[in-house]
């Protein structure tokens, strides 16, 4: 999650009250890897960088990042395995849209924003 707040510059969800009991968040892991997987990682990237980075490292750290969010632990990378990729000395595949996140873009319709009811409730 901070590999997707750095390439972002922002929060990895950001939330606004739309009505009294619903609660609107925009969760960027949905939005990055559809963006991944669209090939426009680009419209990922904070905007106060005014367009001075490297696409490809974007990309690299995009992939990475959406591989350590995956629902089995061990289909995510060993962390020698990320540094080697984070450098440039090793590629790495597409990582497929972990299950928990195509659930929640199938059950809300959306690819970036999550609709919850009744966010005042509390979790202990």
């Amino acid at each position: 999650m901070v590999l997707l707040e750095i390439i972002s510059g922002a929060r990895n969800s950001s939330g606004t009250d739309n009505t009294r009991n619903n609660y609107s968040a925009k969760f960027f892991p949905i939005q990055a890897i559809h963006k991944l997987h669209g090939g426009d990682v680009q419209s990922l990237v904070d905007p106060n960088l005014h367009g001075d980075f490297n696409l490809e490292e974007v990309e690299r750290v995009c992939k990475i990042a959406c591989w350590c969010i995956q629902d089995n632990e061990f289909d995510r990378p060993m962390m020698g395995e990320m540094v080697r990729v984070l450098e440039g000395l090793q590629e790495i595949d597409m990582p497929p849209m972990p299950r928990q996140l195509a659930a929640m873009t199938e059950q809300y319709g959306a690819t970036s924003s999550i609709y919850i009811v009744n966010s005042h409730s509390r979790c202990d």
